[in-house]
Parts: structure tokens; sequence; C-alpha cells
């Protein structure tokens, strides 16, 4: 049994998750891309502070308004079919920010970006769930995360490099980047056709005891869960439990988009080049890469969720203060590279707390709705810096704006831990929460 439990979920790993970590990779370079872009476009669009954080935040206002729709529609359309549609669509408006020419354009195509987005990291949340018994999660996320750091460690070197494009053809370096670092997402999505299967019942790729032992396995921790999956995906909208997660994924994801949409800017200001700066920018989270795998490794082996979700917000918030107040440059670039591991690897264990609780097509609506309050953390931290770094001419206050942001999240996952009552979704109204921690 444990040999065909071993081969079973290598099959699933080898199968599903390099090509999930790429799509997310993908996604997300499309997502914050924008920072190295605004070495350039800023300037050539006249572009203050306030409006390239209004209109890098604002993406997050558009993935929130349509999150929950989508994850609705994807739970009955299929996995396979929703993703590959958000895919495409995404690519294409990606490449459509090379044509903005002042700040409402910028706006509203960030804004459209966003919308055609959402649903994309939920749904992937969920379709994992569906695939991966919960004593595996952590270690799963943590490798389908790996698509941030990655996407800084790869993506700021290559949109630094494009950069470098700037006049051939007679289009801008930052014209470029957007143009060439959109199409990928549109191939990606037709490649979701053709590997992508819904459920394990229909895995081809997987032999009759392996299919059976998985969906078994699947099946049992939905019956330990007290028939969650009969529960309404709507039914997430009155749990507070679900609301509180939400809170917490804000805090982490101000302390995520702060840093990863701005760290280029402040690097920068210390007067290195455009591919100096965006090297600079991806060390952190190469580091941040290395970090998560390995302790989400120890959270699955030890069953541990509450302080590998806890210990990495407030590592990264005394990074963050620490940059705001450390003299000289490679001591604060110190402090703000152990920020960046702190917010990264708490991202994984992070997930693996409300998916421990959640089930069934409860799990689809409680997934959504964690992620898309939490992405209004994104508008928040993006906003926010710019607001305070152009009312003080200075990145010191919003630095130290963004280190209370994990703080908080680290507070709530802590109380989380213990709140038996947290959320009924997939327990029985007569049964106490199982404890995550």
């Amino acid at each position: 049994m444990r040999d065909l439990e071993a081969t079973t979920l290598s099959k699933l790993r080898w199968r599903l998750l390099p090509f999930l970590l790429l799509c997310y990779l993908v996604a997300y370079l499309d997502r914050v891309n924008v920072s190295i872009a605004a070495l350039q476009m800023n300037k050539d669009l006249g572009f203050t502070p306030t409006v390239y954080s209004i209109g890098s935040g604002i993406f997050f206002l558009g993935y929130f308004m349509f999150e929950l729709p989508s994850n609705w529609t994807l739970e009955r359309v299929g996995a396979r079919t929703w993703i590959a549609r958000i895919m495409i669509t995404w690519g294409l408006l990606a490449g459509c920010t090379a044509f903005v020419w002042n700040g409402t354009s910028f706006y509203w195509v960030r804004l459209i970006l966003g919308a055609a987005e959402a649903g994309f990291l939920p749904g992937i949340i969920f379709y994992l769930s569906l695939w991966f018994p919960a004593r595996q999660r952590a270690v799963v996320m943590s490798t389908f995360f790996l698509g941030v750091p990655l996407s800084f460690v790869i993506g700021a070197p290559l949109s630094g490099a494009l950069l470098g494009l700037d006049g051939a053809l007679g289009i801008k370096g930052w014209q470029w980047l957007f143009l060439l670092e959109g199409a990928p997402a549109v191939l990606l999505g037709i490649c979701c056709l053709l590997v992508l299967v819904d459920r394990p019942k229909d895995a081809v790729w997987l032999d009759a005891a392996e299919r059976n032992w998985l969906t078994g396995v699947l099946q049992a921790e939905q019956v330990d869960r007290a028939g969650a999956a009969s529960t309404s995906f709507w039914a997430a909208l009155s749990e507070p439990g679900v609301y509180m997660f939400g809170i917490a994924y804000m805090g982490i994801n101000m302390g995520i988009y702060g840093i990863g949409l701005w760290m280029p800017q402040i690097i920068k200001q210390v007067g290195y080049s455009n591919l100096i700066t965006s090297l600079l920018s991806a060390f952190p989270y190469l580091i941040a890469a290395i970090v998560m795998v390995f302790w989400a490794r120890h959270s699955d082996r030890t069953g541990e969720r509450r302080w590998h979700a806890v210990i990495p917000c407030v590592v990264c918030s005394v990074g963050l203060v620490g940059s705001a107040f450390i003299g000289g440059t490679a001591l604060a670039y110190a402090a703000l590279t152990c920020a960046a591991i702190g917010i990264m690897t708490s991202m994984a264990t992070f997930w693996a707390m409300p998916t421990g609780v959640l089930a069934g097509s409860a799990a689809a609506g409680g997934i959504a709705l964690i992620n898309s309050v939490g992405n209004l953390g994104g508008f928040g931290g993006a906003y926010l810096v710019g607001y305070l770094r152009d009312s003080t001419n200075s990145f010191q206050s919003s630095l130290v704006f963004l280190a209370i942001c994990p703080l908080v999240a680290a507070f709530i996952l802590y109380v989380m831990a213990d709140w038996k009552r947290a959320t009924r979704l997939g327990h029985a109204p007569s049964a106490p929460l199982r404890k995550v921690g």
C-alpha cells in the first residue's frame, strides 16, 4: 500500500505541478512586470508615484469584483476549460498594456486585466485540493507558489533586458516588455486543454489501482469532514472564520505586493542601472524560493501549521522595519531580503490552513472568498506605499506601514489555529473544528 501511495503521489507531482507552476510563474510575471516597466514607463508617460500606485493596485479591484463568480463558473464548467479561458484572455490584455498613453488608460487596462485573471489562483488551489490528500498540502502549495519568487528571479532580469530594446522598430522598451511577456500566457492557456483533466477519475495516466487508491483517500477526507461536499458554494459568505482567513491573507498580500511592486524603485534610487536594479530585485526571491520549499516540507513532516505561518510573517515585519531604519545600503538591502523571504515563505503554509478545514463545493467558495478579500491587500499595499512616498518624499514611512500588515496577519493566524468554531464549512454543525496547528 505504501508503494502504491508513493507511486501515485509521484505521478501526480510530476504530471501537474511543473505545468501549474509554469502557469503561475507567467501569471505572476504579467501581474508584477509593471514594477520593472515603471523604470522607463513612468518617465515616458509622466506618471507620479501616486498615478503608478493606483494603476498597479487597481488590478486587484478587478480581481476582487470577479473572483467569486469566476470560481463559481470554474466549478461548473471544469478547471481545464476555465483556467484555459483565464490564461488566454489575461495574456491578450497583458500585451495591451503596451498601448496605454496616460493615467486613465493605464487604470482601465489594469482593472480589466484583474477581472480577466480573477479566479486563477483560488481555482488552482481548489483544483489541487481535488488531487492531493490534505497531509501533502503544504509541500504541494509551496511547489506551486514557487511561481511567485521565480517570477521575480526569472522575470526581473528578463524584463530589465527587454527594457534595453528601447527604440527597436520605433517601440519603447517598456512596450516590448508587455508585448513579449503577454504571449506565453496565451500559449499556456491553449496547452491547458491538452494537459489538464478535471478529476482523478478521468486521469488515464493513472492505472486503475492508483485511481482507486486516490479517489478512496480523497472521499474518506470528505466523509471525515461530515458532509461538506453537499454544502453550498455560497454558504462560505456567511462564515466569519473564512473572513478572518481573508483578512490575514490581506495582510500577507500587502507585504507581498508592497515589496514586489516597489522594490525595483527602492533599489533604483541608489543609482544603479536598470539591468543591475532588476538583478538585485530578483536575488531576494531566489533565496525565498529555496527557504519556502524546506519550510513547507518541515510543516508537512511535523503536521504543525500555526507557527510555520506566524514566524515568517514576523520575520517579514522585522526585515521591513530594519530596511527602513538601518543605515548603509548593504544592510538595508539585507533587511529587505529577509522581508521578502519571510513574506514569500508564509504563503504556502497559510494556504495549508484553510484548505485543511474546507471541502467540497464550500471549498471552492471559501477559497475564492479568502483570496478575493486578501487581494484587496494588493491594492492597499501598492496604493498606500505610493501615497506615503509622494507625501513624505521617502520610502521610510511606507516600509513601516508595510511592516504592520504581516504582524496583523500573524496575530490572526495565531488565534485561528485555536478557534474551534472558526468555520462550520467542512464540519457538521455539532462537530468542533479540527485543530489546524
